[in-house]
């Protein structure tokens, strides 16, 4: 069974607006069914204002089209109102990230952030940088 996996946002984006950049292999990961994403309301709201940021330069319609290239792939979870009580993070932002993993079971959460690795041994599920989880979900010699 693959495993189910929350990315932050600028996980995402990286995969998304660089095919040929080091998380590539991320984007053929969840088309391929290798990790099922997960995503909420508020991860997705944020991805869709990071993709609007004018440095990217992006049209709706281009953004439509990379968010085509991820959405079908993801499991939309629905997160209590109140959640429960869970390690906070630094960066109130990103707190959104540990309560989808919670809410959702994932198996790891996915970051680059060190105000999210921080916590990584004070939550059930593993959090941890892109390689990591290439690692664990790529077998050693493939690409």
């Amino acid at each position: 069974m693959s495993p189910r996996v929350v990315f932050d946002t600028n996980t995402v984006v990286s995969a998304l607006l660089f095919p040929t950049g080091s998380l590539a292999w991320l984007r053929q990961s969840w088309q391929g069914r290798t990790v099922i994403p997960l995503a909420n309301k508020a991860t997705m709201q944020e991805l869709y204002r990071v993709l609007s940021y004018p440095k990217f330069t992006l049209a709706a319609a281009d953004r439509e089209e990379l968010l085509s290239d991820y959405l079908p792939f993801a499991e939309l979870v629905t997160t209590p109102a109140r959640p429960p009580a869970l390690p906070q993070c630094r960066d109130p932002d990103d707190q959104k990230f540990i309560e989808l993993a919670f809410s959702a079971q994932a198996d790891m959460l996915v970051t680059g952030d060190k105000d999210l690795l921080v916590l990584a041994n004070k939550v059930k599920f593993l959090i941890c940088n892109p390689a990591v989880c290439r690692d664990r979900i790529i077998p050693t010699g493939k690409s």
